[in-house]
């Protein structure tokens, strides 16, 4: 993963490993387990959504990164999930490039972070603990690479990255 290393004054230079080491000391105060799982396919991402619908899942935090602008596949797997959905991203997209500004997946989410750098992701995970949800967190760099905490069907907390 090139967090840390891509464009630091945009994405910061927290690492990924930083950012994850932050996101399990997060999870440990919630009393979450986590495991990896690393993908470089879109499919991954939309399966693991689809895996959502009947897995128990009670919540999504999306960064989606590029995927945000042109997938509608994703859009379609967000869509049909009647969970709370949170839609964010590092950078502050709607300060950028014309292109970062459209968003497919913004109107099958419940709320949108941006532009908070990767402390957007604890954001995120606190404002799904006040709702008592369970969640995914994706994360990207607006380049597709896509990551997610979920509710595994066993109870326990998965992880995974897809770039």
């Amino acid at each position: 993963n090139m967090l840390g290393k891509r464009n630091p004054k945009i994405y910061g230079s927290e690492t990924y490993d930083d950012l994850i080491n932050r996101m399990n000391d997060k999870a440990a105060k919630m009393g979450i387990q986590l495991a990896t799982f690393q993908s470089n396919s879109e499919g991954a991402i939309i399966d693991c959504l689809q895996e959502a619908y009947t897995d128990g899942t009670e919540g999504i935090i999306i960064n989606a990164g590029a995927y945000t602008h042109y997938s509608y596949a994703i859009h379609d797997a967000l869509e049909i999930l009647s969970i709370p959905k949170i839609e964010l991203h590092i950078s502050d997209v709607d300060n950028r490039e014309d292109f970062r500004k459209i968003s497919v997946i913004s109107d099958v989410c419940d709320m949108r972070i941006s532009g908070h750098g990767t402390d957007g992701y604890i954001e995120a995970i606190e404002e799904m603990e006040m709702t008592g949800h369970d969640f995914f967190v994706f994360r990207d760099e607006e380049k597709g690479c896509v990551s997610m905490v979920y509710k595994r069907n066993d109870g326990r907390y998965g992880y995974i990255e897809t770039e």
